[in-house]
C-alpha cells in the first residue's frame, strides 16, 4: 500500500443534466477572461482606449486555439492530416467511427507562434503601435492564464508525469493505473505562476517596459527553460521517441529559448 501517494480520480466536469462543464473548458474560460481583466489594467496604467480590447480579446481567443491545435497535430499527431484531416477542426473523430471527442490536443508551441502572428496584426490594424509594445504587456494575461491551462491537464488526468519510483506521487486512476506519478502539470503551473509574479514586479516597479521587447524577451526565456525542465519527468507525447537523448518539446522548447535571449540582448543594446 502506497501510503503517501495521492489517488487521483475526478469527474470529467459539472454535471447540469442536459450537459457537462468539463473542467478543462471550464480553465480555458478563467484564462482568458482573467487575462482581459489584466489587459484592462494595463490599457487603464497606460491610457490606451478600452474599446480595442474586444478585438484584442478575439485575436487572442482565435490565435490561442487556432495555433495550439495545428501545432499539435504538426508536432505530435501528423497523422490526422492524411488519416483523419476533419477532426483536426472539428469535436468529432471520424475514423474508423463518427464519435464525439471534444477539442483534444493543444501545443503551447503551436498557440505560441499563433498569439504572435495574431498580435503583429493587431498591432498594424488596431492597436498602431510597435509589436513589441502590445508583446511586452499581453505576456501578463498569457503567464497567469497558463497557469490555470495546466491545472485543467491536471484536471483531465493529461500530460502525465513519469512514474516516481517511490511511495511519493499521484496516482492517475482515470488512466487505469496503480501506481504514482509526478504531477508534472502541477509542477509547471507553480512556475507559471513565479513567471508572472516576476513579470508583474519587473512592469510594475521597475522601468524595463520602457526597454522595447525586452520584458517579451525575459518572458520567452524563462517560460521555455521551465517547459525545457519539465519535460525531463514528463511522460513523453510521442512514444515511439521516447529513447531520443531530448523529447519533442524539449527539441521545440530550445530554439524558443534562444530567441528570447537573443530578443533580450539585442532590445537591452537598443535601449
Amino acid at each position: 500500500m502506497m501510503l503517501h501517494a495521492i489517488t487521483w480520480d475526478p469527474s470529467l466536469g459539472i454535471e447540469l443534466g442536459f450537459i457537462t462543464i468539463r473542467y478543462y473548458s471550464l480553465m480555458f474560460l478563467v484564462a482568458f477572461v482573467s487575462g482581459w481583466y489584466i489587459m484592462k489594467y494595463v490599457f487603464n496604467k497606460e491610457n490606451i482606449d478600452e474599446k480595442k480590447l474586444d478585438s484584442l480579446f478575439i485575436y487572442t481567443v482565435i490565435a490561442t486555439l487556432l495555433g495550439a491545435r495545428l501545432g499539435h497535430v504538426i508536432f505530435y499527431q501528423s497523422e490526422l492530416i492524411f488519416e483523419d484531416p476533419l477532426s483536426i477542426f472539428l469535436p468529432f473523430q471520424f475514423v474508423p467511427e463518427i464519435r464525439f471527442t471534444g477539442f483534444q490536443g493543444l501545443a503551447s508551441h503551436g498557440a505560441t507562434i499563433g498569439i504572435a502572428i495574431a498580435m503583429y496584426l493587431y498591432s498594424k490594424k488596431i492597436l498602431h503601435k510597435k509589436i513589441t509594445w502590445i508583446l511586452d504587456r499581453v505576456i501578463l494575461p498569457i503567464s497567469f492564464g497558463a497557469i490555470f491551462i495546466r491545472i485543467g491537464n491536471f484536471l483531465n488526468s493529461e500530460i502525465v508525469g513519469e512514474p516516481t519510483q517511490s511511495d511519493y506521487g499521484v496516482i492517475f486512476t482515470q488512466l487505469g493505473e496503480t501506481f504514482p506519478r509526478h504531477p508534472a502539470q502541477l509542477y509547471e503551473a507553480v512556475s507559471y505562476l513565479i513567471l508572472f509574479i516576476i513579470l508583474w514586479f519587473l512592469y510594475n516597479k521597475t522601468k524595463v517596459k520602457n526597454i522595447s521587447g525586452f520584458l517579451f524577451g525575459v518572458f520567452f526565456t524563462l517560460l521555455w527553460t521551465i517547459r525545457f525542465f519539465v519535460e525531463f519527468i514528463k511522460e513523453p507525447q510521442v512514444p515511439e521517441r521516447a529513447d531520443w537523448l531530448l523529447n519533442t518539446g524539449q527539441l521545440l522548447s530550445l530554439p524558443m529559448l534562444i530567441i528570447g535571449l537573443v530578443i533580450i540582448i539585442i532590445s537591452y543594446k537598443r535601449k
